[in-house]
């Protein structure tokens, strides 16, 4: 296992190398208020309350270490999906159809059964006896993490994406519906699973969090991170297309390559022909 420096170093170099302009964050769960490091920000203690992706924004983008809990999130689905607190299965179902984002409990009820197939029996049992968690800039983390979280545009996204299946041993799978993507996709089902995520942030995510309309994100298990730079790049050879993106300049094109192209330039050539 790598130390904290390596870590922070890699916060680092993948904010650098892919110019990304928030930074990447380090996610670490917790079993105690205890684990919560000196000087993070805990909604609470100033008698508020954040949601969790607000929490990773703060981080992201302000370079704050911020610890939530079910004290401190006002996201409540999230604090029941997270198993922080004792929530009924029917409770929480009827949350969410009160909520309308979907048809009706029939539909619920299938969105949930869906998100269960991605979690094995041992997932669930990783899940237990966690009270909540720290998000932090990765370059300034302060403990081992256990997942990392990286936002950005289309083209940095695919090259992280590239890094983690040049082998094909790491390749991303996700399934999208555009709700609470950031907190599961970005931070627990890394954690859980060890598989990577492609998130496409949802309702809540772009309208609490102010996650940028270009915006989507990569969660993935901490260690990974090491992987990713280290394939940064690679695919492809000389013909990767970088940061910022270089697109192959193709040298040998005339004017057949448009049916308008090409008639234009047989006018102006006739016409070169008249003159002559």
């Amino acid at each position: 296992m790598s130390d904290l420096t390596a870590y922070r170093d890699a916060g680092n170099d993948l904010y650098h190398k892919l110019h990304l302009s928030t930074y990447p964050v380090a996610i670490k769960y917790i079993k105690s208020k205890d684990e919560i490091p000196d000087g993070a920000i805990q909604p609470s203690a100033f008698g508020r309350k954040m949601a969790l992706c607000q929490a990773i924004t703060q981080s992201r983008r302000a370079g704050s270490t911020v610890a939530m809990t079910a004290d401190d999130n006002f996201c409540t689905p999230a604090t029941g999906m997270h198993q922080w607190v004792d929530i009924a299965l029917e409770d929480l179902l009827e949350s969410q159809v009160r909520q309308g984002w979907h048809k009706d409990l029939a539909s619920e009820k299938r969105r949930f059964e869906a998100g269960a197939t991605l979690l094995a029996t041992k997932d669930i049992k990783r899940m237990m006896g966690y009270i909540g968690f720290v998000c932090a800039p990765l370059h300034d983390a302060r403990a081992i993490p256990d997942s990392v979280l990286v936002f950005g545009d289309g083209v940095q996204l695919t090259h992280i994406i590239q890094a983690l299946s040049y082998e094909h041993l790491h390749t991303p799978s996700s399934t999208f519906e555009g709700f609470g993507e950031t907190c599961m996709k970005g931070g627990l089902i890394p954690f859980v699973t060890e598989i990577p995520q492609v998130i496409l942030p949802g309702a809540g995510d772009r309208s609490f969090a102010g996650i940028a309309e270009h915006e989507m994100a990569v969660g993935m298990p901490a260690d990974l991170v090491f992987y990713t730079l280290e394939n940064l790049f690679k695919t492809g050879g000389m013909m990767n297309i970088g940061y910022p993106a270089n697109s192959i300049m193709p040298m040998d094109l005339d004017e057949n390559i448009t049916p308008g192209f090409k008639f234009l330039r047989e006018k102006i050539d006739g016409a070169s022909g008249d003159r002559g």
